[in-house]
Protein backbone atom coordinates (compact mmCIF):
# COMPACT_ATOMS: atom_id res chain seq x y z
CA UNK A 1 0.00 0.00 0.00
CA UNK A 2 1.10 3.56 -0.72
CA UNK A 3 1.16 5.86 2.33
CA UNK A 4 -1.22 8.75 1.75
CA UNK A 5 0.63 11.99 0.94
CA UNK A 6 4.04 10.37 1.01
CA UNK A 7 5.29 12.23 -0.90
CA UNK A 8 1.70 12.54 -2.09
CA UNK A 9 -1.15 10.20 -2.89
CA UNK A 10 -1.20 9.40 -6.65
CA UNK A 11 -4.93 8.66 -6.40
CA UNK A 12 -5.70 12.33 -5.81
CA UNK A 13 -4.28 13.34 -9.18
CA UNK A 14 -3.75 10.29 -11.39
CA UNK A 15 -3.04 12.17 -14.62
CA UNK A 16 -0.49 14.38 -12.86
CA UNK A 17 1.20 11.35 -11.37
CA UNK A 18 1.47 9.80 -14.82
CA UNK A 19 3.51 12.83 -15.83
CA UNK A 20 5.64 12.43 -12.67
CA UNK A 21 6.53 8.97 -13.98
CA UNK A 22 7.20 10.59 -17.38
CA UNK A 23 9.64 12.98 -15.68
CA UNK A 24 11.56 10.15 -14.05
CA UNK A 25 11.48 8.09 -17.24
CA UNK A 26 13.08 11.00 -19.09
CA UNK A 27 15.57 11.56 -16.28
CA UNK A 28 16.47 7.87 -16.37
CA UNK A 29 17.58 8.22 -19.99
CA UNK A 30 19.56 11.37 -19.24
CA UNK A 31 21.24 9.93 -16.15
CA UNK A 32 22.30 6.93 -18.25
CA UNK A 33 24.68 9.21 -20.18
CA UNK A 34 27.78 7.94 -18.26
CA UNK A 35 26.94 4.54 -19.77
CA UNK A 36 26.44 5.86 -23.30
CA UNK A 37 29.16 6.20 -25.94
CA UNK A 38 29.12 9.99 -25.87
CA UNK A 39 29.49 9.94 -22.08
CA UNK A 40 32.70 7.92 -22.03
CA UNK A 41 34.15 9.21 -25.31
CA UNK A 42 34.98 12.56 -23.68
CA UNK A 43 37.35 10.77 -21.30
CA UNK A 44 39.12 8.61 -23.90
CA UNK A 45 42.27 10.73 -24.24
CA UNK A 46 42.48 11.09 -20.46
CA UNK A 47 42.27 7.31 -19.98
CA UNK A 48 45.04 6.82 -22.55
CA UNK A 49 47.31 9.27 -20.73
CA UNK A 50 46.55 8.40 -17.12
CA UNK A 51 46.31 4.62 -17.48
CA UNK A 52 49.25 4.37 -19.90
CA UNK A 53 47.21 2.35 -22.38
CA UNK A 54 47.15 2.69 -26.15
CA UNK A 55 44.09 3.93 -27.99
CA UNK A 56 43.58 0.43 -29.34
CA UNK A 57 43.69 -1.08 -25.85
CA UNK A 58 41.13 1.42 -24.53
CA UNK A 59 38.92 0.80 -27.56
CA UNK A 60 39.16 -2.96 -27.16
CA UNK A 61 38.26 -2.73 -23.46
CA UNK A 62 35.21 -0.71 -24.43
CA UNK A 63 34.27 -3.12 -27.23
CA UNK A 64 34.63 -6.28 -25.12
CA UNK A 65 32.85 -4.68 -22.17
CA UNK A 66 29.95 -3.62 -24.38
CA UNK A 67 29.60 -7.01 -26.09
CA UNK A 68 29.75 -8.80 -22.73
CA UNK A 69 27.08 -6.50 -21.29
CA UNK A 70 24.73 -7.30 -24.16
CA UNK A 71 24.77 -10.98 -23.21
CA UNK A 72 23.09 -10.30 -19.85
CA UNK A 73 20.36 -7.86 -20.85
CA UNK A 74 17.69 -10.51 -21.42
CA UNK A 75 18.16 -11.71 -17.84
CA UNK A 76 17.99 -8.12 -16.63
CA UNK A 77 14.69 -7.83 -18.48
CA UNK A 78 13.38 -10.80 -16.50
CA UNK A 79 14.43 -8.99 -13.33
CA UNK A 80 12.26 -6.07 -14.46
CA UNK A 81 9.27 -8.38 -14.89
CA UNK A 82 9.87 -9.79 -11.41
CA UNK A 83 10.81 -6.72 -9.36
CA UNK A 84 9.19 -3.86 -11.31
CA UNK A 85 10.43 -0.55 -12.63
CA UNK A 86 10.76 1.21 -9.27
CA UNK A 87 13.33 -1.22 -7.84
CA UNK A 88 15.11 -1.76 -11.14
CA UNK A 89 15.52 1.91 -12.00
CA UNK A 90 16.74 2.80 -8.51
CA UNK A 91 19.01 -0.25 -8.36
CA UNK A 92 20.53 0.18 -11.81
CA UNK A 93 21.12 3.89 -11.13
CA UNK A 94 22.93 3.06 -7.88
CA UNK A 95 25.01 0.38 -9.63
CA UNK A 96 25.83 2.73 -12.51
CA UNK A 97 27.06 5.29 -10.00
CA UNK A 98 29.34 2.69 -8.42
CA UNK A 99 30.74 1.71 -11.82
CA UNK A 100 31.49 5.34 -12.68
CA UNK A 101 33.32 5.69 -9.36
CA UNK A 102 35.23 2.51 -10.20
CA UNK A 103 36.39 4.05 -13.48
CA UNK A 104 37.62 7.10 -11.59
CA UNK A 105 39.85 4.87 -9.46
CA UNK A 106 41.16 2.39 -12.03
CA UNK A 107 44.63 3.93 -11.93
CA UNK A 108 44.76 3.75 -8.12
CA UNK A 109 43.47 0.17 -7.96
CA UNK A 110 45.87 -0.90 -10.69
CA UNK A 111 48.82 0.54 -8.75
CA UNK A 112 47.72 -1.37 -5.63
CA UNK A 113 47.48 -4.61 -7.64
CA UNK A 114 50.89 -4.25 -9.25
CA UNK A 115 50.31 -1.72 -12.01
CA UNK A 116 50.81 -4.05 -14.96
CA UNK A 117 49.19 -3.29 -18.30
CA UNK A 118 47.13 -6.49 -18.05
CA UNK A 119 45.70 -5.52 -14.64
CA UNK A 120 44.89 -1.99 -15.82
CA UNK A 121 43.22 -3.30 -18.97
CA UNK A 122 41.18 -5.87 -16.98
CA UNK A 123 39.98 -3.27 -14.47
CA UNK A 124 38.99 -0.86 -17.23
CA UNK A 125 37.16 -3.64 -19.08
CA UNK A 126 35.18 -4.53 -15.93
CA UNK A 127 34.30 -0.88 -15.39
CA UNK A 128 33.21 -0.45 -19.01
CA UNK A 129 31.11 -3.60 -18.73
CA UNK A 130 29.41 -2.11 -15.67
CA UNK A 131 28.61 1.30 -17.10
CA UNK A 132 27.36 -0.18 -20.38
CA UNK A 133 25.25 -2.86 -18.70
CA UNK A 134 23.67 -0.68 -16.01
CA UNK A 135 23.61 2.54 -18.07
CA UNK A 136 22.87 1.98 -21.74
CA UNK A 137 21.28 -1.40 -21.02
CA UNK A 138 19.25 -1.69 -17.82
CA UNK A 139 18.56 1.93 -16.87
CA UNK A 140 17.39 3.00 -20.32
CA UNK A 141 15.26 -0.13 -20.89
CA UNK A 142 13.58 0.11 -17.50
CA UNK A 143 12.98 3.84 -17.90
CA UNK A 144 11.32 3.17 -21.26
CA UNK A 145 9.19 0.30 -19.97
CA UNK A 146 7.83 1.96 -16.84
CA UNK A 147 6.38 4.85 -18.85
CA UNK A 148 4.58 2.43 -21.18
CA UNK A 149 2.65 1.09 -18.19
CA UNK A 150 1.24 4.49 -17.24
CA UNK A 151 0.02 5.51 -20.71
CA UNK A 152 -1.82 3.42 -23.29
CA UNK A 153 -3.91 5.72 -25.47
CA UNK A 154 -1.15 8.30 -25.66
CA UNK A 155 1.94 6.10 -25.46
CA UNK A 156 3.34 7.33 -28.73
CA UNK A 157 2.80 10.99 -27.91
CA UNK A 158 4.33 10.95 -24.42
CA UNK A 159 7.24 8.81 -25.64
CA UNK A 160 7.83 11.27 -28.48
CA UNK A 161 7.87 14.25 -26.13
CA UNK A 162 10.38 12.41 -23.96
CA UNK A 163 12.54 11.71 -27.01
CA UNK A 164 12.87 15.44 -27.74
CA UNK A 165 14.29 16.13 -24.28
CA UNK A 166 16.50 13.05 -24.37
CA UNK A 167 17.88 13.92 -27.82
CA UNK A 168 18.67 17.45 -26.68
CA UNK A 169 20.33 16.13 -23.51
CA UNK A 170 22.43 13.65 -25.45
CA UNK A 171 23.43 16.37 -27.92
CA UNK A 172 24.79 18.71 -25.25
CA UNK A 173 26.20 15.94 -23.01
CA UNK A 174 29.76 15.99 -24.44
CA UNK A 175 29.98 19.76 -23.98
CA UNK A 176 28.53 19.59 -20.46
CA UNK A 177 30.96 16.83 -19.46
CA UNK A 178 33.85 18.79 -20.96
CA UNK A 179 32.86 21.77 -18.82
CA UNK A 180 32.73 19.52 -15.75
CA UNK A 181 36.23 18.27 -16.52
CA UNK A 182 37.54 21.82 -16.91
CA UNK A 183 35.99 22.80 -13.57
CA UNK A 184 36.54 19.67 -11.45
CA UNK A 185 39.21 17.73 -13.31
CA UNK A 186 38.59 14.36 -14.95
CA UNK A 187 38.36 12.47 -11.65
CA UNK A 188 36.15 15.09 -10.05
CA UNK A 189 33.83 15.03 -13.07
CA UNK A 190 33.44 11.25 -12.74
CA UNK A 191 32.81 11.57 -9.00
CA UNK A 192 30.15 14.20 -9.63
CA UNK A 193 28.37 12.08 -12.22
CA UNK A 194 28.68 8.90 -10.18
CA UNK A 195 27.32 10.41 -6.97
CA UNK A 196 24.54 12.28 -8.77
CA UNK A 197 23.15 9.23 -10.53
CA UNK A 198 24.08 6.71 -7.84
CA UNK A 199 22.75 8.59 -4.81
CA UNK A 200 20.50 11.50 -5.75
CA UNK A 201 18.62 10.06 -8.72
CA UNK A 202 18.46 6.53 -7.26
CA UNK A 203 16.94 7.83 -4.00
CA UNK A 204 14.39 10.06 -5.75
CA UNK A 205 13.40 7.24 -8.10
CA UNK A 206 12.80 4.91 -5.17
CA UNK A 207 10.54 7.48 -3.51
CA UNK A 208 8.52 8.71 -6.48
CA UNK A 209 8.29 5.94 -9.09
CA UNK A 210 5.51 3.36 -8.95
CA UNK A 211 5.58 0.28 -11.16
CA UNK A 212 2.17 0.69 -12.78
CA UNK A 213 -1.24 2.32 -12.21
CA UNK A 214 -2.74 -0.89 -10.79
CA UNK A 215 -0.32 -0.75 -7.85
CA UNK A 216 -1.93 2.58 -6.94
CA UNK A 217 -5.53 1.55 -7.60
CA UNK A 218 -5.53 3.47 -10.90
CA UNK A 219 -5.78 2.90 -14.63
CA UNK A 220 -3.45 4.03 -17.38
CA UNK A 221 -4.03 7.54 -18.78
CA UNK A 222 -5.73 8.56 -15.52
CA UNK A 223 -8.81 6.42 -16.13
CA UNK A 224 -11.39 5.76 -13.42
CA UNK A 225 -11.10 2.15 -12.13
CA UNK A 226 -14.82 2.17 -11.32
CA UNK A 227 -15.72 2.99 -14.92
CA UNK A 228 -15.51 -0.34 -16.72
CA UNK A 229 -16.21 1.34 -20.06
CA UNK A 230 -12.83 3.05 -19.81
CA UNK A 231 -10.89 -0.22 -19.63
CA UNK A 232 -8.07 -0.24 -22.16
CA UNK A 233 -7.14 -3.23 -24.28
CA UNK A 234 -3.61 -4.60 -24.43
CA UNK A 235 -2.12 -7.18 -26.76
CA UNK A 236 -2.15 -10.72 -25.32
CA UNK A 237 1.06 -11.13 -23.32
CA UNK A 238 3.60 -13.56 -24.75
CA UNK A 239 6.68 -15.02 -23.13
CA UNK A 240 10.18 -14.43 -24.39
CA UNK A 241 10.20 -17.92 -25.93
CA UNK A 242 6.98 -17.19 -27.83
CA UNK A 243 8.41 -13.86 -28.99
CA UNK A 244 11.55 -15.55 -30.28
CA UNK A 245 9.41 -17.83 -32.44
CA UNK A 246 7.58 -14.86 -33.96
CA UNK A 247 8.86 -13.45 -37.28
CA UNK A 248 7.45 -10.07 -36.21
CA UNK A 249 9.86 -9.92 -33.27
CA UNK A 250 12.85 -10.57 -35.52
CA UNK A 251 11.79 -8.05 -38.15
CA UNK A 252 11.56 -5.29 -35.54
CA UNK A 253 14.58 -6.37 -33.46
CA UNK A 254 16.88 -6.73 -36.46
CA UNK A 255 15.65 -3.43 -37.95
CA UNK A 256 16.37 -1.61 -34.69
CA UNK A 257 19.70 -3.42 -34.41
CA UNK A 258 20.62 -2.45 -37.97
CA UNK A 259 20.07 1.19 -37.09
CA UNK A 260 22.31 0.76 -34.03
CA UNK A 261 25.07 -0.90 -36.06
CA UNK A 262 25.03 1.53 -38.98
CA UNK A 263 24.47 4.67 -36.92
CA UNK A 264 27.17 3.88 -34.36
CA UNK A 265 29.66 2.95 -37.08
CA UNK A 266 29.05 6.21 -38.94
CA UNK A 267 29.35 8.27 -35.76
CA UNK A 268 32.55 6.50 -34.71
CA UNK A 269 34.25 6.86 -38.11
CA UNK A 270 32.55 10.06 -39.28
CA UNK A 271 35.74 12.05 -39.94
CA UNK A 272 37.37 9.19 -41.86
CA UNK A 273 34.18 8.45 -43.81
CA UNK A 274 33.88 12.06 -44.95
CA UNK A 275 37.61 12.27 -45.67
CA UNK A 276 37.28 9.28 -48.01
CA UNK A 277 34.93 11.43 -50.09
CA UNK A 278 37.28 14.42 -49.96
CA UNK A 279 35.33 16.32 -47.29
CA UNK A 280 36.78 18.10 -44.25
CA UNK A 281 36.38 17.27 -40.56
CA UNK A 282 34.33 20.45 -40.14
CA UNK A 283 31.89 19.19 -42.77
CA UNK A 284 31.78 15.82 -41.04
CA UNK A 285 30.88 17.27 -37.65
CA UNK A 286 28.49 19.71 -39.30
CA UNK A 287 26.46 16.76 -40.61
CA UNK A 288 25.02 16.11 -37.14
CA UNK A 289 23.08 19.39 -37.00
CA UNK A 290 20.79 18.89 -40.04
CA UNK A 291 20.47 15.21 -39.12
CA UNK A 292 19.28 16.22 -35.63
CA UNK A 293 16.76 18.66 -37.12
CA UNK A 294 15.35 15.95 -39.40
CA UNK A 295 15.31 13.48 -36.51
CA UNK A 296 13.49 15.76 -34.07
CA UNK A 297 10.93 16.90 -36.64
CA UNK A 298 10.15 13.37 -37.83
CA UNK A 299 9.90 12.08 -34.27
CA UNK A 300 7.44 14.78 -33.23
CA UNK A 301 5.30 14.40 -36.36
CA UNK A 302 5.19 10.61 -36.10
CA UNK A 303 4.55 10.64 -32.34
CA UNK A 304 1.58 12.96 -32.78
CA UNK A 305 -0.45 10.37 -34.67
CA UNK A 306 1.20 6.96 -34.06
CA UNK A 307 -1.34 6.25 -31.31
CA UNK A 308 -4.05 6.15 -34.00
CA UNK A 309 -2.10 4.04 -36.51
CA UNK A 310 -0.48 0.65 -36.74
CA UNK A 311 3.31 0.49 -36.53
CA UNK A 312 3.96 -1.19 -39.88
CA UNK A 313 3.97 2.04 -41.95
CA UNK A 314 6.40 3.63 -39.48
CA UNK A 315 8.74 0.65 -39.70
CA UNK A 316 8.57 0.73 -43.51
CA UNK A 317 9.31 4.46 -43.64
CA UNK A 318 12.14 4.05 -41.11
CA UNK A 319 13.83 1.34 -43.18
CA UNK A 320 13.24 3.28 -46.40
CA UNK A 321 14.77 6.42 -44.89
CA UNK A 322 17.82 4.51 -43.63
CA UNK A 323 18.20 2.96 -47.09
CA UNK A 324 18.14 6.41 -48.67
CA UNK A 325 20.70 7.49 -46.09
CA UNK A 326 22.94 4.61 -47.14
CA UNK A 327 22.62 5.71 -50.78
CA UNK A 328 23.62 9.21 -49.70
CA UNK A 329 26.65 7.85 -47.86
CA UNK A 330 27.73 5.85 -50.90
CA UNK A 331 27.51 9.06 -53.00
CA UNK A 332 28.82 11.42 -50.34
CA UNK A 333 31.18 13.17 -52.75
CA UNK A 334 28.09 14.61 -54.43
CA UNK A 335 26.28 17.55 -52.80
CA UNK A 336 22.98 15.72 -52.98
CA UNK A 337 24.59 12.73 -51.24
CA UNK A 338 25.32 14.82 -48.15
CA UNK A 339 21.70 15.94 -47.84
CA UNK A 340 20.27 12.50 -48.61
CA UNK A 341 22.52 11.09 -45.86
CA UNK A 342 21.44 13.75 -43.35
CA UNK A 343 17.76 13.46 -44.26
CA UNK A 344 17.70 9.68 -44.46
CA UNK A 345 19.55 9.00 -41.24
CA UNK A 346 17.77 11.88 -39.50
CA UNK A 347 14.27 10.68 -40.41
CA UNK A 348 15.28 7.07 -39.81
CA UNK A 349 16.62 7.95 -36.37
CA UNK A 350 13.49 9.88 -35.46
CA UNK A 351 11.24 6.99 -36.45
CA UNK A 352 13.59 4.56 -34.70
CA UNK A 353 12.61 6.27 -31.45
CA UNK A 354 8.90 5.79 -32.20
CA UNK A 355 9.21 2.16 -33.27
CA UNK A 356 11.54 1.11 -30.44
CA UNK A 357 9.24 2.60 -27.82
CA UNK A 358 6.06 0.87 -28.96
CA UNK A 359 6.83 -2.28 -30.94
CA UNK A 360 7.23 -4.89 -28.24
CA UNK A 361 4.40 -3.88 -25.92
CA UNK A 362 2.02 -3.60 -28.89
CA UNK A 363 2.80 -7.04 -30.25
CA UNK A 364 3.76 -9.02 -27.14
CA UNK A 365 1.83 -7.34 -24.30
CA UNK A 366 2.93 -5.94 -20.93
CA UNK A 367 3.32 -9.03 -18.72
CA UNK A 368 6.74 -10.14 -20.05
CA UNK A 369 7.77 -6.79 -21.50
CA UNK A 370 11.02 -6.70 -19.55
CA UNK A 371 12.29 -10.00 -20.93
CA UNK A 372 11.15 -9.32 -24.50
CA UNK A 373 12.50 -5.77 -24.63
CA UNK A 374 15.65 -6.89 -22.80
CA UNK A 375 16.37 -9.45 -25.50
CA UNK A 376 15.87 -6.75 -28.12
CA UNK A 377 18.20 -4.45 -26.16
CA UNK A 378 20.87 -7.15 -26.12
CA UNK A 379 20.68 -7.37 -29.92
CA UNK A 380 20.92 -3.60 -30.37
CA UNK A 381 23.76 -3.16 -27.86
CA UNK A 382 25.68 -6.01 -29.49
CA UNK A 383 25.10 -4.46 -32.92
CA UNK A 384 26.27 -1.05 -31.72
CA UNK A 385 29.42 -2.65 -30.35
CA UNK A 386 30.43 -4.45 -33.55
CA UNK A 387 29.42 -1.67 -35.96
CA UNK A 388 32.64 0.39 -35.73
CA UNK A 389 34.79 -2.74 -35.91
CA UNK A 390 32.85 -4.02 -38.92
CA UNK A 391 33.45 -0.77 -40.80
CA UNK A 392 37.16 -0.90 -39.94
CA UNK A 393 37.38 -4.46 -41.25
CA UNK A 394 35.62 -3.36 -44.45
CA UNK A 395 38.31 -0.75 -45.01
CA UNK A 396 41.08 -3.26 -44.30
CA UNK A 397 39.74 -6.06 -46.50
CA UNK A 398 37.44 -4.36 -49.04
CA UNK A 399 39.27 -1.08 -49.43
CA UNK A 400 36.69 1.54 -48.42
CA UNK A 401 33.85 2.57 -46.14
CA UNK A 402 31.66 2.61 -49.23
CA UNK A 403 31.86 -1.17 -49.35
CA UNK A 404 30.54 -1.37 -45.79
CA UNK A 405 27.72 1.05 -46.65
CA UNK A 406 26.78 -1.06 -49.67
CA UNK A 407 26.55 -4.19 -47.49
CA UNK A 408 24.40 -2.30 -44.97
CA UNK A 409 22.16 -1.10 -47.82
CA UNK A 410 21.57 -4.69 -48.94
CA UNK A 411 20.67 -5.70 -45.39
CA UNK A 412 18.28 -2.75 -45.03
CA UNK A 413 16.55 -3.60 -48.31
CA UNK A 414 16.13 -7.23 -47.20
CA UNK A 415 14.55 -6.07 -43.92
CA UNK A 416 12.32 -3.65 -45.83
CA UNK A 417 11.06 -6.47 -48.05
CA UNK A 418 10.32 -8.60 -44.97
CA UNK A 419 8.51 -5.71 -43.27
CA UNK A 420 6.29 -5.27 -46.34
CA UNK A 421 5.51 -8.97 -46.73
CA UNK A 422 4.92 -10.21 -43.18
CA UNK A 423 1.42 -9.59 -41.83
CA UNK A 424 1.22 -7.64 -38.56
CA UNK A 425 -1.75 -7.44 -36.20
CA UNK A 426 -2.02 -4.89 -33.40
CA UNK A 427 -4.46 -3.87 -30.68
CA UNK A 428 -5.10 -0.12 -30.81
CA UNK A 429 -6.72 2.08 -28.16
CA UNK A 430 -7.64 5.16 -30.14
CA UNK A 431 -6.98 8.40 -28.22
CA UNK A 432 -9.91 10.77 -28.47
Amino acid sequence: MIPVNWPFDPRRSPIFYGWVVWLFSTAGFLFSIPGQTMGMAVFTDTFIEVLDLSRTQVSMAYLVGTVASSLFLTRAGRWYDRFGGRVMIAGSAAALGLMVLLISGVDVLSAVLGGSTFVTFALLLIAFFGVRFFGQGVLTSCSRNVLLMWFVKRRGLVSGIRSVFVSFGFAIAPLAIALLISSLGWRGALWFMGLTVGLVFAALALVFIRDNPASCGLQADGGDPADHSSLLLEAPSKTIDEARRSPIFWIYALSLGMHALFGTALTFHVVAVFAESGLSAETAFGYFLPAAVFSTASNLIASSFVDRRTLKPFLVVMLSALSFGAVGLINLEQTWGYWVLAGGFGVGGGLWGVVSNLAFIRFFGPLHLGAVSGFNASISVFASAIGPAAFSLAVDHLGSYNAAAQICLCMLLALLAAALIVRQREVLNIAL
